[in-house]
């Protein structure tokens, strides 16, 4: 199993220059994201829609393709979550995704520089 967050899947979706790299690395395992994952994902489709109106269309159809990987969402435990926000200095969000990964015992799969230095180097495959 993997974690994702929603920078890493935006990457893919949205073929993005680090897309191939998230493909390699979540490639024939298991997702899973807390269930914040999807308003981040749908937030990120809105943002760059905003920006780029005349490439609406294809934002869309990229957001759309994230229900075929399959993402299993998990609640988290918000307080604890907020303790790791406090200790790690992350936001809430990005804390979500970490708590998830450890409570799992999974690697966490993002292009978040400051979430990936909290993150655990990833287990030969």
């Amino acid at each position: 199993m993997r974690i994702v967050d929603a920078s890493a899947i935006a990457a893919l979706v949205f073929d993005e220059a680090e897309g191939p790299e998230v493909l390699a690395r979540i490639e024939g395992h298991r997702l899973a994201a807390p269930t914040l994952f999807g308003y981040e994902l749908a937030n990120v489709c809105q943002i760059k829609c905003r920006r780029q109106p005349t490439l609406r269309e294809a934002f869309l159809a990229g957001y759309a393709l994230h229900t075929r990987l399959a993402i299993e969402e998990y609640p988290v435990d918000h307080a604890e979550v907020l303790a790791l926000a406090e200790a790690t200095r992350l936001t809430h969000f990005d804390a979500s995704y970490l708590w998830l990964a450890r409570r799992l015992d999974a690697p966490l799969i993002t292009l978040d520089k400051a979430l990936l230095a909290l993150t655990p180097p990833p287990a030969s495959p």
